[in-house]
Parts: structure tokens; sequence; C-alpha cells
């Protein structure tokens, strides 16, 4: 439930978005998609947590869980970008975060069809967690500035340490990939 919960949390979150446009520029509709992204976010947690103490994990919630994941962090991100939070050379780092997401899903789903678990590190969570919390600030943007000084620059700036952890967490999960490849 708190996956499908996650799900349903991204369109509320563009909805917001769109909301604040024709609102042209309402702090309310911000503030309301930092919520429900907190709340999404903090279910991540819960989810697996919850799952493992309750012995209520299965295949089907293993696989939508990191796919829930991608859907907040990708929507967030593309709507970032669209209504100018994150632009310029940012955008770079937006760019590295979702190109990882998708090869490393992908490569897991290869390595998945040759019986072949990889186990997630505990430097992905620690990517995770930047990528998160730089989400967060980036999402209260310019009406989180009015409350924090330089809210959205320090949400750029864990963007650039998200996305630098992104790529080594990236190439590790290559190189451990890469023995189990075949021609």
């Amino acid at each position: 439930m708190l996956t499908y919960g996650r799900i349903v949390a991204v369109p509320l979150i563009v909805l917001c978005f769109f909301v604040e446009g024709r609102l042209n520029g309402s702090d309310a509709a911000r503030w309301w998609a930092l919520g429900i992204y907190v709340a999404a976010t903090v279910s991540d947690f819960f989810d697996g947590y919850l799952a493992r103490i309750w012995e209520q994990s299965s295949r089907f919630g293993a696989m939508l869980d990191p796919i829930a994941d991608k859907l907040l962090v990708a929507a967030c991100l593309l709507l970032l970008a669209a209504d100018g939070t994150i632009a310029g050379w940012t955008i770079w780092a937006a760019i590295i975060i979702l190109c990882r997401e998708i090869l490393v899903s992908g490569l897991r789903e290869y390595l998945a069809e040759l019986k072949v678990s990889v186990p997630v590190t505990q430097i992905a969570k620690w990517k995770t967690t930047a990528q998160m919390v730089a989400i967060g600030f980036l999402l209260i943007g310019p009406a989180g500035d009015k409350v924090l000084p330089h809210n959205t620059e320090i949400g750029i700036g864990l963007l650039w340490v998200a996305a630098i952890i992104t790529l080594y967490t990236g190439y590790d999960y290559f190189r451990a990939g890469i023995r189990h490849f075949v021609d």
C-alpha cells in the first residue's frame, strides 16, 4: 500500500506544479508539493522496513518499489527542469541521475534473467538520500528561499553531490555486473 501511495504521489506533485503555474507562482502549491513529496519519501523507508519485520515481502513488491522510487524522482526532476528551478549546467546533474536510474534498471533486469542478484550497496543508499534531500530543497525552491536564504542553491549543490555519487554507484553496479555479460 505504501508503494502504491508513492505512485499516487507523482500525479499529485505534478498537479501542485500545474496549480502553481495557474496561480502565478503560488507559494502554497510548492509547499503542498513538498509535503506530498516528504510523505512519499518517508513512506519509502517504512515500506521496506515494515515488509521485512512483518514478513510481508513479495516479488511483486520488490519489483514495484524501485519503479515507484524512479517515477517519483524522474517526475520531480522533469518538473524542476520544466519550471526553471534547475537550468543551465544543473540540467546535467539531472540527466546523470536519470540515465543512471534507467541503465541500472536495465542491468538489474538483464541480470535477473540470469538469476543473478545485485544487492543495493550502502553508498547507493547514500546516493538515494542525497538525491531525495536535494529534490526536497528544489521542490520548495523560490518559496523556500523566503524562509531559508539560498534554499535553491543548497538544493542545486546537493543535486550535484547526488549526481557525483550517482556516477560512482552506476560504475560500481556495472563493474559488479560485467562479469555476468555474455557475448
